[in-house]
């Protein structure tokens, strides 16, 4: 995900297809990963950091922070797409799929408890 994605996301801009899908997701209440790529000179912008909080304060799992995955220098992002973290947003994309053991009858579902 881009600085642009991310703002537009989170923004609710929806004028292409890949944030409409997104977006769309998120209203369904469906899980959403996420996997950042930018420059430390863009994560050092205000709107970047409101944007992830915004994304994460509707449910979507930003794989974004210490043990995930951290910005780059400027500059340097080419370097840097061989090593990109797939992995991580694979391995969270299969822990939001598998269902989530049931703690009582008539559990709460992953939408009705965001609301």
């Amino acid at each position: 995900m881009t600085v642009n994605t991310a703002n537009k996301w989170a923004a609710g801009i929806a004028d292409t297809y890949a944030p409409g899908v997104v977006a769309e997701a998120v209203g369904l209440g469906l899980p959403v990963v996420a996997l950042p790529f930018w420059s430390t000179a863009l994560d050092g912008h205000p709107a970047t950091r409101r944007s992830v909080e915004v994304l994460r304060g509707t449910g979507v799992r930003v794989l974004y922070g210490e043990g995930e995955w951290l910005p780059h220098p400027p500059g340097t992002g080419g370097q840097r797409l061989d090593a990109y973290p797939w992995r991580l947003a694979l391995d969270a994309v299969n822990r939001c799929a598998r269902p989530a053991p049931a703690s009582r009858a008539g559990g709460a579902t992953a939408r009705s408890r965001r609301r």
